[in-house]
């Protein structure tokens, strides 16, 4: 004999009653701020399908946030659809695949901007909705929880690979054509750009942090994002007891491989060298060492303060600029 299920106490359906509140009134303030994206790619011969997914309005006269991989190259464009059922045409203003973001704008104006938050402030178990406008379905929200942080995604163009660092997995399902949408958490602000299917009910989004603010300013200044390049290959490790407690801190980055002919290796960088700091500034873990390989140390001197052989010591490079190479 089947047991009947027990109805709901007050105190549950309370609980269940303020969860779809919370959902509802993000996904309110949220869906007019998320268009679908359909991109088109320019060939001999005219034009063709190129893709599809979602985007978020950063400015109301026509700035899109979206995934470098939904449109694909610089030179795609298309057609940019809103949950009122206004169309607008858009182009690439500018896309970095090492963050998997791309700017783009549309031809029109006076859309309903969405409001940034800060990833940096999420906790595991915290409530995230994602919103998309896959395909034109105006407005489809899943709502989840912060799985997890800190999560690592590889990225890569085609001179180089690099690890988007701090991806925030979540359980709240991603449809197809979601990437490009929001990741907003309950006060409705955007926390992250929904990227990646990893698996059936898991999700990843880049985070919107000081990193990824200061990536969209220069796509959409610059239409692309200039990097320090040096020429290593590493990773996180614990630092011995003794140079630890010496720098004030417990990780470095190990260099695994030294690139031939790269700043790194003209400096005399060698594999198993720690990258304990920057000019003075920390290096923890590959983040900070990509955070600190900013634009303004192009072609300047650089000082990295290494752990060789139980020793520290310091070694200067010249970062050479990314693209270049």
């Amino acid at each position: 004999m089947s047991r009947v299920a027990e109805p709901p106490t007050p105190a549950e359906t309370e609980a269940l009653d303020a969860y779809s509140r919370a959902v509802m009134a993000v996904a309110d303030r949220l869906t007019p701020s998320v268009a679908s994206l359909r991109v088109m790619r320019r060939t001999r011969g005219g034009q063709m399908p190129a893709g599809a997914g979602s985007a978020v309005v950063l400015t109301p006269d026509g700035f899109m946030l979206t995934s470098a991989h939904v449109v694909g190259r610089s030179s795609a464009h298309g057609r940019a659809g809103f949950a009122d059922g206004r169309e607008d045409r858009f182009e690439v203003v500018g896309r970095d695949p090492l963050s998997d973001l791309a700017v783009v704008r549309t031809d029109g104006g006076a859309l309903d901007e969405a409001e940034l938050g800060d990833a940096d402030d999420l906790r595991v178990g915290q409530l995230v909705v994602a919103i998309g406008n896959p395909h034109g379905y105006a407005g489809s929200v899943t709502a989840g929880v912060v799985s997890a942080l800190g999560r690592s995604l590889p990225a890569r163009d085609r001179t180089a690979t690099r690890m988007i660092d701090d991806v925030i997995q979540t359980d709240a399902a991603l449809n197809p054509g979601n990437s490009g949408g929001a990741l907003v958490n309950g006060t409705g602000e955007v926390v992250g750009i929904n990227t990646a299917v990893a698996g059936i009910g898991l999700g990843l989004a880049i985070p919107i942090n000081t990193t990824t603010r200061r990536i969209v300013s220069a796509l959409m200044r610059d239409g692309r994002v200039r990097r320090a390049w040096i020429g290593i290959a590493g990773g996180a490790r614990p630092l011995p007891p003794r140079i630890a407690a010496l720098v004030g801190r417990d990780n470095a980055v190990e260099v695994v491989e030294v690139i031939g002919d790269s700043p790194a290796a003209r400096a005399g960088l060698r594999a198993e060298d720690l990258v304990v700091a920057i000019d003075g500034e920390p290096v923890r873990g590959v983040d900070d060492l990509q955070r600190l390989l900013s634009e303004d140390r192009i072609g300047a001197d650089v000082n990295l303060s290494v752990v060789r052989g139980g020793e520290p010591r310091g070694v200067m490079v010249r970062p050479e600029e990314l693209s270049a190479r």
